[in-house]
């Protein structure tokens, strides 16, 4: 289309808000009938480029509102509000095994949404009709209620989960435990006392109420968070969250007994026809041996888990079912919320993260970082559903659980 003969109106409202507030696209001032391609761009820290888009037909009035009508193909299709984030992957030609993680929290996430004629799967730079740039950032608040986050088995500090729930008004505090400066000056790793610590530093922080913390943990990190919450004498939850994880460990370890207890295992790794590593089997079948999981009887906090169905790296689902067989025997399984989610896999990142089914992973064990291929699973539109989900459900429980005076109840959600 000549730009000449047709000025089109692109609009992206908010234009800039936070990553888990929705937005609107919406292109005016186009022929009835146009056929049009919606485009999302982001060039990840990195340096490699991804792109989401949607195939459109301008209506009556010469309008495509992306949050209204269906996309008739491209990288997502039907009425997705949000699928010019969830459905971005790498541009063509990009290496494999790449996952969109964003690690400078200080900096906006920003996307450029651009408009085209004809519905496109290529050559984006021609026949722009127009676009504009919007993005999303964190934002600094004031705080009074504390949020612990410990990731996972890949370590480094990664703290876009705990710089989007400060937004949300919990002051938090994200934890690198595998690839600490101690752990990297002396090739040990880290002992409770260090989780405690850190505790401490939440708990005695002057803008925090040192009652009302609370422990997330993710991957490897939901091991932390169990045995912490279970028997520590210091650290004293006010609830906890679980995604992605298992009990499975032996109790009495450190981190790295815990690790080595997991490579004892390596045999159990299966592989995909890709060559994806699959390592849900190392902890399975889940042990009857008491001093091979953790005694969540023993929890008198509310408990969150998150779970994945199709979860390939960890047990989670056999995991939470023992967790909440646990539970009932010991008789505070009122404390217990299990969000269970089919076709979801391992990486329930915050929500319209953009899914990966499969990437380059930097293992850290004992001494050791190697990369390797690995399998998350998941299906990516039953898996983008997941995420938003549980998003909106886990800020309900720490607000009901730090805000209010007992166990959240998200049956109503």
């Amino acid at each position: 289309m000549d730009r000449k003969q047709c000025c089109a109106k692109l609009s992206v409202q908010p234009s800039r808000g936070l990553v888990d507030e929705k937005f609107i696209v919406l292109v005016q001032k186009v022929p009835p009938g146009l056929q049009l391609t919606v485009h999302a761009l982001y060039k990840c820290e990195d340096g490699h480029n991804w792109e989401a888009f949607g195939h459109y037909t301008a209506n009556a009035t010469g309008t495509v509102n992306v949050a209204e009508d269906p996309s008739l193909g491209g990288t997502y299709s039907g009425v997705e509000q949000m699928g010019l984030l969830w459905s971005l992957r790498p541009v063509p030609g990009s290496k494999p095994g790449l996952r969109m993680r964003k690690m400078n929290v200080q900096t906006p996430m920003e996307v450029t949404i651009s408009v085209y004629e004809g519905h496109q799967t290529e050559g984006f730079m021609d026949k722009r009709v127009d676009s504009l740039r919007p993005s999303s950032c964190p934002q600094d608040l004031d705080h009074s209620l504390a949020s612990w986050i410990c990731g996972g088995g890949g370590g480094k500090l990664v703290e876009y989960r705990a710089a989007l729930l400060a937004s949300h008004g919990f002051a938090s505090l994200a934890l690198d435990y595998l690839t600490s400066k101690i752990t990297l000056e002396t090739g040990k790793t880290v002992g409770n006392e260090y989780f405690e610590t850190a505790y401490r530093v939440l708990q005695q922080h002057p803008q925090v109420l040192g009652s009302r913390i609370a422990m997330l943990g993710l991957s490897f990190g939901t091991s932390v968070t169990l045995k912490m919450a279970a028997y520590s004498q210091v650290i004293k939850l006010r609830c906890a969250v679980c995604i992605s994880g298992s009990h499975v460990q032996p109790v009495d370890g450190s981190v790295g007994q815990v690790l080595s207890f997991f490579n004892e295992n390596s045999d159990k790794t299966r592989f995909s026809e890709e060559n994806e590593g699959i390592w849900r089997e190392l902890l399975l079948p889940i042990p009857t041996d008491p001093t091979l999981k953790v005694d969540v009887g023993r929890l008198q906090c509310p408990l969150l888990l998150v779970v994945g169905e199709d979860d390939q790296n960890w047990p989670a689902r056999e995991s939470a079912v023992d967790i909440k067989k646990m539970m009932e025997q010991a008789g505070n399984s009122h404390l217990l919320t299990v969000l269970s989610y089919p076709n979801a896999g391992h990486l329930i990142e915050p929500p319209f993260v953009p899914h990966a089914r499969a990437s380059k992973f930097r293992t850290v064990t004992t001494g050791t970082s190697v990369m390797v291929m690995c399998l998350w699973g998941g299906e990516t539109v039953a898996h983008s559903r997941a995420q938003e989900d549980a998003w909106k459900k886990i800020l309900v429980f720490l607000r009901e659980n730090l805000y209010g005076g007992g166990a959240a109840s998200l049956s109503n959600l």
